[in-house]
């Protein structure tokens, strides 16, 4: 076998992987079954070339094949077998045991030669193709497929049999190079009629495509042209050509087959710009939404928490952190170190799935469009083959995106040391009044007041206290409030991305890897054609 053509094999061995399950079964296993047979072939005795001779009933096949072979074994006229078996012959000192039993052929001679022209030829005598019994048809329709060379014997009445031509002769178009059609009994007719049927028979072998098939006339009872054919399969034998050529013939077939159910089109490029509005449906769905709106209004709680006034902000700890209602961004003791960790966000809602189903869908015909069905089917199965678990795969997602939010909280510690000192100063101012009001009944008459700017120092302290915590305390909500847009902005982006690394995984990826497998396809069909 060649290099090219068993490159050729290779090839179609995998378009037929990569088709398995897209194609149809029948053109993927005609190619399989080329790679395996070609193989097998080649391994039964390569140096042998099989040749066939094929005709209907009366075309004088046998008497053919014992004026070729030059031998008396098949049997003619009314002593023609009636069983199903074809019957070969083999030139050569031992006969190719391996090949014939791959053939199934178990009436077998052999011809000792050793330089004769036909030496490695195996001569096959197959049953009448048009035979009543339906084994005989069997045995032609087995053994076809598997010869290197076939001759088909027709007569002057018979050459245009629809039954030949349209059950043998269009179907084996790719194997002209290694076909050779015989009309026989030339020796009934005339020169002048002869002609004729030669030219009409070559006019039909045209119009179906075997342009290259050889077109010979011989008369078997009389000799006339049976030197010439013995030349023909003698040159066959001696190049060892047929074997490949035959090959590439399956090869060419099972490839143009398959070719057909890969589609004429270029396959299909995933839009990516459709790629946002699914990622943007799938956020929607799984409560990307719910969970920026927990993360600003925890930002907020929690910066309140920790800047707001001391003596005030009792009442938010009564408030439940929003996300840890959530289950988000929980700390390192409310997670469990054997188990997922899952949210409590709100499930999705008939409109989220329908808007989902439809985003997925316009992604998947897209990628689909203009695909062979079976192709298109392995598309949306690929799209949707992670469905039942998308929803999970999401909320894990969401449950374990970093939401950033044990940055940017540096300065609410400087806050809340100066909230503590105002509060500090506020007790101070407390304590200081009430000494000053009950000392003179503890005995303590006589001290002193203390005046800051013109005011007693516990007023200043006291006031001081109040009023500057509670205006470090509104100036801090403000800025609570901002940071907490800006955390929300930046949780729907990681989210946003997290929700996108689930869609490229979980639904991109397998439709790109099935449109991957058909281009892939697609380019072994061509390098095996």
């Amino acid at each position: 076998m060649s290099r090219p053509l068993a490159e050729r094999l290779k090839a179609l061995e995998e378009a037929a992987d990569l088709s398995r399950g897209r194609s149809s079964a029948e053109s993927v296993e005609r190619a399989a079954a080329v790679v395996k047979r070609a193989g097998q072939r080649v391994a039964f005795s390569g140096d042998h070339t099989v040749v066939a001779l094929a005709g209907a009933t009366g075309s004088g096949k046998s008497t053919s094949f014992n004026a070729i072979s030059g031998t008396e074994f098949a049997s003619t006229g009314v002593r023609r077998p009636t069983t199903s078996q074809a019957m070969a012959v083999a030139w050569g000192s031992e006969l190719p045991g391996d090949l014939l039993d791959w053939l199934d052929v178990k009436r077998r001679h052999l011809v000792p030669a050793r330089r004769s022209s036909f030496a490695n030829l195996v001569l096959l005598d197959l049953p009448d193709h048009d035979s009543t019994e339906a084994d005989h048809r069997m045995t032609v329709d087995r053994l076809v497929p598997l010869v290197d060379m076939l001759i088909w014997v027709v007569d002057p009445q018979k050459y245009a049999d629809a039954a030949l031509h349209d059950r043998y002769l269009r179907p084996l178009a790719q194997y002209a190079d290694v076909m050779i059609v015989v009309l026989n009994q030339s020796d009934r007719l005339r020169p002048a009629e002869l002609n004729e049927a030669m030219t009409d028979l070559r006019r039909l072998l045209d119009a179906e495509g075997l342009k290259k098939a050889r077109l010979m006339s011989m008369s078997a009872l009389e000799g006339d042209g049976v030197p010439e054919l013995r030349e023909v399969l003698a040159a066959a034998v001696a190049d060892k050509k047929a074997v490949g050529q035959r090959i590439a013939g399956d090869v060419t077939g099972a490839a143009a087959e398959l070719q057909r159910e890969l589609g004429t089109g270029r396959t299909p490029q995933l839009d990516r710009k459709q790629r946002a509005p699914l990622v943007e449906a799938l956020a929607d769905a799984a409560g990307v939404p719910v969970a920026v709106e927990g993360v600003r209004e925890a930002w907020k709680l929690r910066g309140g928490l920790a800047t707001g006034w001391p003596f005030v902000k009792w009442v938010a700890k009564l408030k439940p952190d929003p996300l840890r209602a959530l289950r988000l961004d929980q700390g390192p003791k409310e997670l469990s170190p054997t188990s997922l960790s899952r949210t409590s966000l709100p499930g999705a809602s008939s409109v989220q799935r329908a808007r989902l189903d439809r985003g997925l869908r316009e992604l998947v015909d897209a990628a689909a469009a203009g695909l062979p069905r079976g192709w298109a089917g392995a598309v949306r199965t690929a799209a949707r083959g992670h469905e039942a678990l998308l929803m999970d795969r999401l909320d894990t997602a969401i449950a374990g995106a970093d939401l950033e939010l044990d940055r940017g909280t540096g300065w609410w510690s400087v806050v809340r040391a100066l909230q503590w000192v105002l509060m500090l100063a506020v007790v101070a101012g407390v304590l200081w009044t009430l000494f000053m009001m009950f000392a003179p009944a503890m005995g303590l008459a006589g001290i002193p007041t203390v005046f800051w700017w013109g005011w007693p120092a516990q007023f200043v302290l006291l006031a001081g206290g109040v009023v500057g915590g509670l205006v470090l305390a509104g100036l801090s909500a403000v800025g609570v409030s901002i940071g907490a847009r800006g955390k929300a902005n930046r949780a729907e982006r990681r989210l946003h991305e997290a929700i996108g690394k689930v869609a490229d995984a979980e639904l991109i990826a397998p439709v790109d890897a099935e449109l991957d497998r058909h281009r892939r396809a697609v380019e072994a069909v061509r390098r095996a054609s």
